[in-house]
């Protein structure tokens, strides 16, 4: 039973909530653990194929983590809460073997825009707001945001946002890259569920294995290309290349299991 997220599924997709309108749904300790746990959760469920992440409440998806948790901190401490909440929670959905779709309802702001980032697709209602305003507090992004951010929209533009701590808005955000798709604030679920259903058409294990191969290729000492031709090879051996190659073959629509 959790306390700070909400969590429901149908055919296939799970809606995982961050449920702390009050706080703007912000991230706080219990809601890192949270939401960690239920993302594990849905990795081992054969049932479900994509994952959509949100925030209740009209407002905000995250508006940042929660600050009075780590106002009083020493280095030690600032330290390990990164590193503890990129190793729980926002490299563990990067490296799911199931896609995570980021539906940013409202802010998403410091951490919340990392958990953004740490997603598979990102889509975004039109009012919805992103930025990364650490510097305003006298610390840097630390769950991820200074790697990921310039891996999306590059080094310039993500020196600018993280310099300056300012917010952009949905339609810049996708100008730069950092959102796939803006829709109505209505729309925005909806949308979601119709990328997750055109994506469960496919072979999870071949999406499982094309996510470890995209991010082999922002791995330092690794050569993504090297990794591909690898994955390619074993995807020979499995049952999804028999069925979607006899498939195609015989003009059927194929019928992947998980």
């Amino acid at each position: 039973m959790y306390k700070n997220i909400i969590i429901s599924q149908t055919e296939g997709i799970q809606i995982i909530t961050i449920n702390r309108p009050e706080q703007l749904n912000a991230l706080n300790k219990l809601t890192i653990e949270e939401l960690s746990n239920a993302i594990g959760e849905a990795e081992e469920n054969i049932s479900i194929g994509v994952i959509i992440l949100t925030g209740a409440g009209e407002k905000s998806f995250v508006a940042g983590a929660d600050i009075k948790e780590f106002a009083d901190f020493n280095i030690a401490e600032g330290g390990a809460l990164a590193e503890t909440g990129q190793t729980l929670l926002f490299n563990k959905i990067e490296q799911l073997n199931k896609p995570v779709i980021a539906a940013i309802n409202g802010f998403a702001l410091g951490g919340g825009l990392e958990l953004a980032m740490s997603c598979h697709l990102r889509l975004a209602a039109q009012n919805a707001r992103l930025g990364l305003p650490e510097v305003s507090l006298g610390l840097i992004p630390g769950y991820g945001g200074t790697q990921r951010l310039a891996q999306l929209v590059g080094r310039g533009k993500a020196n600018e946002m993280i310099f300056t701590a300012g917010m952009i808005l949905a339609d810049e955000a996708l100008q730069i890259g950092l959102v796939n798709h803006v829709v109505e604030a209505n729309e925005l679920l909806d949308k979601c569920v119709e990328i997750a259903n055109k994506i469960m058409r496919n072979s999870p294990m071949a999406i499982a294995t094309a996510i470890q191969c995209v991010n082999a290729g922002y791995q330092d000492g690794v050569n993504g290309y090297e990794v591909e031709i690898e994955s390619f090879g074993r995807c020979f051996g499995t049952k999804d290349f028999i069925e979607g190659t006899s498939a195609f073959l015989n003009k059927q629509k194929p019928s992947f299991r998980n």
